[in-house]
């Protein structure tokens, strides 16, 4: 409703100046007397002869300009995540806690929705996102949630630095923030990094001079951190054993990636100790590796009160003063916290620390708000200005939410029954704890979303339904149970679905789990409900971890499993678009009236415009996902300690290892696992060569004896690279997307994996229709593994490149 006396759009002009005075910490009535609302405000003649408000300057020279203002005391203002305001210089109070997992959050302070944006696009937990295999896709998340993240700052609601994503490996199945990460493979997490990161921080974006960002990511979290809570074994105390090899060909390569190939602005060390010292207070993982090897060019934060924890909980240090001393001097930047604040003075004082070592840290936080604008005076008027609420949840967000869920479901068995014939049912029954669905599609690190679709919702858009939840909860316990409402429901019904699986009582962070079960009764309700069905069984699995499931596969009562991950605000459309494969869009699709497009891919399919007239093209919304991470049978959880760290097995105790690169026991879906409506065939186009010779120095002593494999690096790696080109056809009678996954299996030396992931494409093919996919394979980069000190090597002789069932053997020599 408009203000009385006054035209609607001035009194929307005058809604927005007042709520963006409140968010910035302004009064709408004494705004003057407060803090500055901007920092480096034009309106502030004073200010203009500031160096560090010269935006002609460097990043480097004003954030230099700014620190030699500074006394000690308020220098350490600057080294924890709420920042003070410092009115004498014109700086705003910040806020660098916000996340942005999988949409804009309300998880950190620094962010919060309002009556004037009341949401945010919430897409799929990563763990699913990662699971359609689809790089083009994760750089296209990063973009949306970047314009709805800088269209909340605009107005006040929002940060500019976002500690996101979570780019661990997903180690353990049990692990309670394993759906917060792109999964278990080193390149797959490396792709997912690079891609959100990229568009999260749209550095190349129109109008943003050289350094800029649009936002700042955040890779976390450094390093082999994936403990939190395990029968009584906390990640804030929790010591990582974990070997240079593993480390360096498991757990670093997707931060690496992050950094060098992303050019991530920000690193968050993790709670965990590594080898004895906390991640925080190591100075060979900081300032050694990700500031010296990887020449981060940004900050370096700490999990938030990790700096207190090694102090009061790991006892790692004897005072507080040295804490605080040892973090800083060995690369930490900014604490989220308020121990650096507290302690750095006195540590300073008593000669634990330098006045320029707190130069060193708040220098490069400095420089990250130069490069954000926020040294640049109000937002609005600045490269990314224009945007606001108009901008978030848009209907072309929303639709990029629905179909990144149905890229990345994954049919894992299906004896014909789908897709489904709405035509053909009469009555559905939708069975489950998870079937009506709404906060537990979108996991943790959540935001409010723009409108949530249930599943009970997204299929009954298409057919009628009878709902029954079979249990109140998740946990699914002997009370909650609702056995004979569930059966009675499947016994006349056409077609019943089931959905259930986790939520975040089940695995969250601080919270793993102990069995790779379903909760409670769910297994009881599921096979209850399936001998009762008088038609056909859908089995759709919601969770971020993986469970033991082979009693469902190997049923003939179920016809069909899907597991659908945390699908998000859409969830239950996209299921509802798989069951039915219902989305199939024979032409490309503008989200923008002003652009005409056509696909260069291999086949018609949903393009995305974006603002600078490049398209997308995404692919059909039929299943088409792949595991992203192996699942285990329940004996697993029993024989495998969560806290043994060691990737590779020891066939002396028994220990099968983990990760399909290097597990030996059996599973119930494999690492790619993943059906689809129709039959893809591969066949080579053009063959890698069969052998590819090694050019040594003449004094390499390899020459002269045998070795078991050669450095990846040096003269002898450059331009060593070959082809591989792969005819993909649609062999069936429906349009598919289909995720081309390329292997190789190594020799054995270094006790090497049994196979790891070298690239993965995403086609789209109509029925009939064929395609090339192209995989350009560095010998030095992709062929090589970790050594037993963590090296890089590539091991001589065959290698076996694999896609489905085709293989090709490359024998490398010297």
């Amino acid at each position: 409703m408009a203000m009385a006396g006054r035209p609607p759009f001035l009194a929307v002009a005058l809604l927005l100046v007042a709520t963006v005075m409140l968010s910035w910490g302004g009064n709408v009535e004494v705004a003057e007397a407060q803090t500055p609302v901007f920092a480096c405000d034009a309106s502030n003649a004073t200010l203009a002869s500031y160096g560090f408000c010269n935006r002609k300057a460097s990043a480097s020279a004003r954030a230099k300009d700014l620190v030699s203002r500074l006394t000690l005391a308020e220098k350490v203002g600057f080294l924890v995540n709420k920042q003070p305001a410092l009115g004498r210089l014109g700086i705003p109070a910040y806020e660098w806690w916000s996340e942005a997992l999988h949409g804009v959050s309300y998880v950190g302070p620094g962010t919060r929705f309002s009556p004037l944006v009341p949401g945010a696009t919430s897409f799929p937990q990563p763990i699913l996102t990662a699971a359609s295999f689809n790089a083009s896709l994760f750089r296209a998340i990063g973009e949306v949630v970047s314009t709805e993240a800088r269209a909340m700052h605009n107005v006040g609601l929002a940060g500019l630095t976002f500690w996101s994503p979570n780019i661990n490996i997903f180690r353990d199945p049990r692990w309670g923030r394993g759906q917060e990460t792109p999964g278990e493979d080193p390149l797959l997490a490396s792709k997912y990094a690079v891609g959100y990161v990229t568009g999260l921080q749209d550095a190349g974006a129109a109008g943003v001079v050289d350094g800029a960002l649009k936002v700042a990511a955040c890779c976390k979290h450094y390093t082999a951190y994936d403990v939190d809570n395990w029968k009584g074994v906390e990640r804030y105390t929790f010591d990582a054993k974990v070997s240079q090899q593993d480390l360096d060909d498991t757990f670093q390569p997707p931060f690496k990636s992050c950094v060098l190939d992303g050019n991530v602005a920000s690193v968050m060390c993790s709670y965990n100790k590594v080898n004895g010292k906390p991640t925080c207070a190591d100075k060979d993982l900081l300032s050694g590796v990700i500031r010296g090897d990887w020449k981060l060019n940004g900050y370096i934060v700490s999990d938030c009160d990790s700096v207190d924890v090694l102090y009061t909980q790991q006892h790692y240090t004897k005072t507080p003063e040295e804490a605080a001393a040892i973090t800083i001097k060995s690369g930490l930047d900014l604490n989220c916290g308020n121990f650096l604040a507290e302690h750095t003075v006195a540590a300073v004082q008593a000669g634990e620390l330098s006045e320029e070592d707190v130069d060193r840290a708040i220098t490069n936080n400095f420089i990250m708000l130069m490069r954000l604008g926020f040294f640049d005076g109000d937002p609005r008027e600045l490269a990314f200005g224009s945007l606001g609420p108009k901008d978030v949840c848009t209907s072309s967000n929303r639709e990029l939410a629905r179909e990144t869920a149905r890229q990345g479901i994954v049919l894992l068995k299906n004896n014909g029954a789908l897709p489904l014939s709405a035509k053909s049912i009469k009555s559905m029954a939708v069975i489950g704890p998870n079937a009506n669905a709404s906060f537990t599609m979108i996991g943790n690190y959540e935001g409010t979303p723009c409108k949530y679709t249930t599943p009970l919702q997204g299929l009954g858009a298409n057919v009628n339904t009878v709902y029954q939840p079979g249990c109140t909860n998740v946990g699914c316990s002997g009370n909650s149970l609702q056995l004979s409402t569930a059966v009675a429901a499947a016994a006349s019904a056409d077609v019943t679905v089931l959905v259930v699986g986790a939520d975040q009582s089940i695995e969250r962070e601080s919270l793993d789990r102990t069995s790779l079960l379903l909760p409670g009764q769910q297994t009881q309700l599921v096979s209850a409900v399936a001998n009762a069905s008088r038609g056909p069984v859908i089995l759709v699995v919601m969770s971020g971890g993986p469970f033991d499931i082979s009693f469902a596969k190997a049923s003939d009562k179920i016809s069909a499993i899907l597991w659908v991950g945390y699908p998000g605000e859409a969830g239950g459309a996209a299921i509802a678009d798989i069951l039915f494969g219902s989305h199939n869009p024979s032409k490309c699709r503008s989200v923008s009236a002003s652009f005409s497009l056509r696909c260069s891919s291999v086949v018609t399919t949903l393009c995305r415009a974006f603002s600078d007239d490049r398209a997308l093209c995404f692919g059909h919304g039929r299943a088409g996902g792949r595991l992203p991470v192996t699942w285990y049978p329940a004996s697993y959880a029993d024989t495998v300690k969560m806290t043994d760290m060691r990737m590779r097995p020891d066939t002396s105790t028994g220990y099968p290892g983990r990760t399909y690169r290097f597990y030996t026991g059996d599973t119930v879906f494999a690492f790619g696992d993943g059906l689809s409506y129709t039959k893809m065939s591969h066949s080579l186009v053009a063959a890698p060569p069969s052998y590819v010779s090694m050019q040594l120095a003449e004094d390499h002593p390899c020459r002269a004896e045998e070795c078991a494999s050669v450095e990846a690096a040096g003269d002898h790696c450059e331009d060593l690279a070959f082809d591989v080109k792969l005819r993909v056809q649609n062999a069936g009678e429906v349009a598919g997307a289909h995720s081309v996954l390329l292997f190789s299996s190594p020799p054995s030396a270094h006790n090497a994996p049994a196979k790891h992931l070298l690239g993965f494409e995403k086609v789209s093919l109509a029925p009939g229709e064929a395609g090339t996919v192209a995989f350009r394979v560095d010998v030095c980069r992709d062929l090589s593994v970790a050594d037993e000190l963590g090296g890089r090597k590539v091991a001589l002789g065959g290698h076996t490149l694999h896609v489905g069932d085709l293989k090709h053997t490359v024998e490398l020599r010297v």
